[in-house]
């Protein structure tokens, strides 16, 4: 059943309200915290490092306020509806400016709709934000499938493609002819693939932290990363894409197991190799707080396992205007993006990181609005 003909269409409203039950048991489980043992002198070089885990897990469990955090999330409009048999979370924030442009915001893994928290107010009311209200946007954000308050997938397929086919039913379902589309990491790829599949909708691409794969044409380029830097923090990524539901055992089980393994990206832990921008620790628990609550970390993980080679490295070119922000970290290759893209700006930021609107969200928003101010 594709997401045309699905018979579960309605929007319904929805609000965070998370159980103080589910709250007690996670500190519950963080006081009682089996912790390993860790070689003199390692730091990080085997991974995330102790002390710097027990602190986090420490503030997590005593200072952290998720109920802050809910309510900032509760501030922004949320939905849910259904799409291919999935259900969709989703931010649909209006602009109160009358020509705004439609912009659909993808995050990645480990991320969520909270990395948007910091950029969803100036992109859709510039006006409130000291910036221009002709620069103003109608967000969406929705949740990946399998991610945070989707919840699970039920069926093998949810690679890129199909969640880009997703996306476009839903702007069509949310009334929007014309849009853009905008993500960061998984969200750099799906992004480019709404623009593929939906080109008579999408008037433009725009993508941070994009993952740029050689294709069969794609080798005389240029690399798309450093490979020794890769082969080191590429762990997760190995064992996500071949043997997700092993590792789901232990993230839904242990709550400082999913720091742990959200922390492989949320922390840049070799400032003499990058420049970015420390994430917010309130912003990286929120995140991590999503994947526990929902018990989600395993079939999140199962995007890397569903998605096929050909959707990581795309062979031809999409005819979409696309845009790529280039952050501090970051390693994509120029000459594969403008082979597999219709690149039409590059631009090299000298702030943030990975994580840009975590990050840098002023000069994400920013990047954002000047691309568009071409298409509009």
């Amino acid at each position: 059943m594709n997401a045309q003909t699905a018979p579960d269409t309605p929007i319904r409203p929805f609000r965070l309200a998370v159980p103080q039950a589910d709250l007690d048991d996670l500190h519950d489980r963080l006081r009682r915290t089996r912790w390993p043992d860790e070689l003199p002198g390692v730091g990080w070089s085997y991974g995330v490092a102790l002390d710097y885990l027990r602190d986090l897990a420490g503030y997590w469990r005593t200072g952290y306020d998720w109920r802050a955090w809910e309510a900032r999330l509760n501030a922004f409009p949320q939905f849910t509806t259904t799409i291919d048999g999935q259900r969709i979370h989703f931010l649909h924030v209006r602009s109160p400016e009358p020509r705004a442009v439609p912009l659909l915001l993808t995050h990645g893994w480990p991320g969520s709709v909270a990395e948007f928290l910091n950029v969803i107010g100036p992109l859709s009311d510039p006006r409130a934000h000291g910036g221009d209200p002709a620069d103003a946007f109608h967000v969406v954000a929705p949740s990946l499938p399998g991610f945070g308050f989707s919840g699970p997938t039920h069926s093998t397929g949810w690679g890129f493609v199909r969640i880009a086919r997703a996306w476009a039913e839903l702007m069509r379902r949310l009334g929007y002819d014309r849009y853009v589309a905008q993500g960061g990491d998984m969200g750099g790829l799906i992004s480019p693939w709404v623009g593929r599949v939906d080109p008579g909708h999408v008037l433009g691409v725009h993508v941070n932290a994009l993952i740029t794969l050689p294709g069969e044409d794609d080798w005389d380029a240029g690399g798309g990363s450093d490979e020794g830097d890769w082969q080191e923090r590429s762990g997760y990524a190995q064992v996500q894409s071949t043997r997700p539901q092993t590792l789901a055992y232990a993230l839904t089980d242990s709550p400082v197991g999913v720091l742990a393994w959200n922390l492989e990206w949320f922390v840049d832990y070799d400032p003499a190799r990058t420049l970015q921008t420390a994430v917010d620790r309130d912003l990286i628990l929120t995140n991590v707080t999503v994947y526990w609550l929902t018990a989600t970390s395993g079939s999140s993980a199962r995007i890397y396992k569903e998605s096929t080679m050909a959707e990581w490295s795309p062979e031809g070119r999409s005819p979409v205007p696309t845009a790529v922000a280039v952050f501090p970290g970051d390693s994509t290759a120029r000459g594969i993006a403008e082979r597999q893209h219709n690149l039409v700006r590059w631009t090299e930021l000298d702030r943030g990181g990975h994580f840009a609107a975590l990050q840098a969200p002023d000069l994400l928003v920013d990047d954002v609005r000047a691309f568009v101010r071409d298409l509009r």
